[in-house]
């Protein structure tokens, strides 16, 4: 028996939208749980990731991006992220390589001061650049607070990626097994279901409608013999005008987002899946109240 004592913790992913929280998060865990795209604001609520290694259960948090929120929305989303720092025993916060520390960066590294945990900084996107400038990251960040760790890595390409996690290990506390160790994540599969087709309304429309857009699972249900699941899932958008993007031309456009999400969802389930998708509107629901709780933000 090891005299090594087992580490636990929770560990939240942080910083700006778009610098590849999610990406990195997917990238630890060897397999995805969490919605990406290529517009910011994708994430909306925290989503957990269990990591085994040995002698230790590493609970990673990715949160939304901190950003100037307008919406009661947007500002909800702020706030997932800000609390999430006040609760953990380590923060990551991601910046990209190619981007110098800006107004944003500032307003996080403000933020932080009030943490307790420590905080490792992580240069992400490391294979989009040169070294050189790599380098003059570390540099304008250094001075800016007392990083514990500064980590260079590609979510992408998972370059750095064990050596973060190694990291990470060693400064958890020790601490208890907090979940069974054949799980990825602590979200019912009905709500990373609902995620997979917001994310292809995200990656398959333009201008407004992805961030008008949220999405619920009305039923979700399961063959006795396990050879079919059964989905129903309502999009609901802010406009018409939207409504008719969503369907698309003699519901072409919703045939693709509903054929990408099934692709996927299949292979979550490891099983068939039968897809059908509603559309509604509710005018203006990212400022409503009521229907945010409705709609899962609170």
């Amino acid at each position: 028996m090891s005299d090594t004592p087992f580490r636990s913790g929770f560990v939240s992913i942080i910083g700006r939208p778009n610098v590849g929280k999610s990406t990195l998060l997917n990238r630890i865990l060897g397999e995805k749980i969490v919605i990406t795209s290529d517009k910011p604001q994708t994430t909306r609520n925290r989503i957990q990731g269990i990591h085994n290694v040995p002698g230790a259960q590493i609970v990673f948090i990715d949160t939304p991006g901190i950003h100037q929120a307008r919406s009661r929305l947007n500002k909800y989303m702020v706030e997932v992220a800000l609390s999430s720092i006040r609760e953990v025993d380590l923060v990551l916060f991601l910046v990209e390589a190619n981007q110098k520390p800006g107004e944003q960066e500032q307003e996080i590294i403000d933020v932080l001061a009030g943490s307790t945990a420590p905080v490792f900084l992580v240069i992400n996107k490391v294979d989009t650049t040169e070294k050189g400038a790599v380098l003059e990251r570390i540099a304008a960040y250094k001075d800016r607070y007392p990083f514990r760790e500064i980590v260079p890595v590609s979510a992408q390409t998972g370059d750095g990626v064990d050596r973060l996690v190694a990291l990470v290990r060693d400064v958890l506390p020790e601490g208890p097994v907090y979940f069974p160790d054949d799980i990825l994540t602590d979200v019912p599969e009905r709500f990373i279901a609902a995620e997979i087709i917001r994310e292809k309304v995200f990656r398959l429309t333009r201008d407004e409608v992805p961030y008008a857009t949220a999405v619920e699972v009305d039923s979700f249900k399961e063959r006795e013999d396990g050879g079919l699941v059964s989905i129903a899932a309502t999009i609901t958008v802010e406009r018409d005008s939207q409504k008719g993007i969503i369907i698309g031309k003699k519901g072409a456009m919703l045939k693709r987002i509903g054929s990408a999400a099934r692709v996927e969802i299949e292979h979550l389930l490891n099983t068939k899946v039968f897809l059908e998708l509603f559309v509604r509107v509710r005018k203006d629901w990212s400022e409503d109240a009521r229907m945010l709780k409705e709609l899962g933000y609170t």
